[in-house]
């Protein structure tokens, strides 16, 4: 056993960082020594109540770090091996799995924030449970994790990217190059300009997009929009959006929304013109609802697109995004904005509740 400490979440209690125990890798698990984890808006929804549950959970999904022990029957890893951990284990079994949709994988046990045995290698100093948040819980330094979820990649990616491409990255990018497979010359708005929204308006640059509208409150947060590829930004406080695509374009071929927010998804269909897509990359509270007018999408065949984490297969789609950013075509450290210890990490979710900076990465122990 190893003995750390996690910033866990208690039903009741909350959020706060305590002391914690690692078990070693059991059969088809390995051990990963975690460098860098990044602050995600599923962290908020499980802190703030908008995902309820019912297990204290070890917070943290999205993160890079070094493999350090292998379990039995491991064959793709070995102690060394720099990762890049993805919240979402397929079980390269199901239907989905066999058919190349493991986004859609019908049988992982990440949700249930388990490993897929339904063990977890957490417990707290009273040799209780403890369970990891989406099957990784990697507010920690170390975790053990099922070898589908570690995706190795090359050691000169920064640990810090490498964080962003577990979660942030490949669902932005991912929803424009597979959910939306967008074509080159396309018009697109996106609406957020946080982590997912900024890793959006990338996607849709590199896929040749033309133009690019961000929308967002935050004038830092369009100004770096811009800066990644937005050929028009807009506050919505000021400026309608409806009126100025249908005024200025006719509507746009992609509309993108990367908050999570029932009332604005409503706006969606509003915003495209005859045959577009609207793509819904941020996620809701659970329960949520929106309307829509369901005549307008039959009379100008407009769609409505679900994400989950871009479509993404992570095996393949995390070492592409790597080599991109590699060959300078993602600028993802861009889209760091504060590097912090892990005892930071309440402070990085109360920022990213006020909806201040962009991508927060806490660092355990401090490195």
């Amino acid at each position: 056993m190893t003995d750390t400490s996690a910033f866990t979440f208690r039903p009741g209690a909350g959020p706060s960082l305590e002391p914690v125990q690692v078990r070693p890798p059991d059969r088809g698990q390995v051990r990963v020594e975690i460098r860098a984890t990044g602050v995600c808006h599923s962290d908020l929804h499980i802190v703030n109540g908008d995902w309820p549950t019912e297990r204290p959970l070890v917070l943290g999904h999205e993160a890079s770090g070094v493999v350090q022990e292998t379990g039995p029957d491991v064959t793709d890893l070995a102690p060394g091996d720099h990762v890049v951990l993805s919240w979402f284990a397929p079980c390269r079994k199901c239907v989905n799995c066999a058919a190349g949709r493991g986004w859609l994988c019908t049988g992982t046990t990440a949700l249930d924030h388990t490993l897929p045995d339904g063990s977890t290698p957490f417990s707290d100093g009273n040799g209780q449970d403890l369970w990891p948040y989406l099957g990784l819980g990697t507010f920690t330094s170390e975790v053990v994790v099922p070898e589908t979820a570690a995706v190795k990649v090359g050691k000169d990616v920064p640990f810090t990217v490498g964080a962003l491409l577990g979660c942030s990255v490949t669902t932005g990018v991912g929803a424009v190059l597979n959910t939306a497979d967008v074509p080159a010359g396309s018009s697109a708005v996106v609406i957020g300009c946080g982590g997912v929204g900024l890793s959006v308006i990338m996607g849709l640059k590199l896929a040749g997009a033309y133009p690019i509208i961000a929308a967002d409150l935050s004038e830092a947060k369009r100004t770096k929009a811009e800066e990644l590829g937005a050929t028009l930004t807009v506050d919505p406080r000021t400026t309608d959006l409806a009126s100025y695509v249908s005024e200025e374009l006719g509507g746009v071929d992609f509309a993108f929304e990367a908050i999570g927010n029932e009332k604005v998804i409503e706006t969606l269909p509003g915003l495209l013109a005859p045959g577009g897509a609207a793509v819904l990359v941020g996620m809701t509270r659970i329960g949520a609802r929106s309307s829509i007018d369901p005549f307008d999408l039959a009379d100008q065949g407009k769609r409505i697109l679900g994400c989950n984490y871009g479509s993404s297969v992570a095996h393949v789609d995390i070492p592409r995004l790597s080599r991109l950013y590699l060959a300078g075509q993602l600028p993802l450290e861009e889209l760091i904005d504060t590097v912090r210890p892990l005892g930071d990490a309440q402070q990085a979710l109360d920022e990213l509740a006020a909806g201040s900076g962009l991508r927060s990465i806490l660092i355990p122990g401090g490195r």
